[in-house]
């Protein structure tokens, strides 16, 4: 199994959009083969950001999820709501 943390940093003014593009992934994310769990949080210490914990069977179906069309459209979304790019975290096992 794999965890994965994602913390999403909204720009200023771009709360709303970002909490609303975390939470759209929800359901396709689930949907995809591997994927074990999808929650989305609001960081409780920088309420500009979230944090998003994902489980996956293995590293193979999170690289799947990566390129994935919804997310791929996601990440081009996020480009111009976020401040900086998403940062990762990979914990296996």
């Amino acid at each position: 199994m794999i965890t994965a943390v994602a913390r999403l940093r909204a720009r200023p003014g771009y709360e709303d959009r970002v909490r609303e593009q975390a939470l759209s992934l929800v359901a396709p994310t689930l949907a995809e083969p591997g994927c074990l769990s999808y929650r989305p949080y609001v960081d409780p210490l920088d309420p500009g950001a979230w944090l998003v914990f994902e489980e996956w069977d293995d590293r193979s179906s999170f690289d799947k999820h990566l390129t994935s069309p919804h997310m791929v459209e996601a990440f081009e979304a996020e480009a111009e709501l976020l401040d900086g790019p998403p940062t990762l975290t990979l914990v296996e096992g």
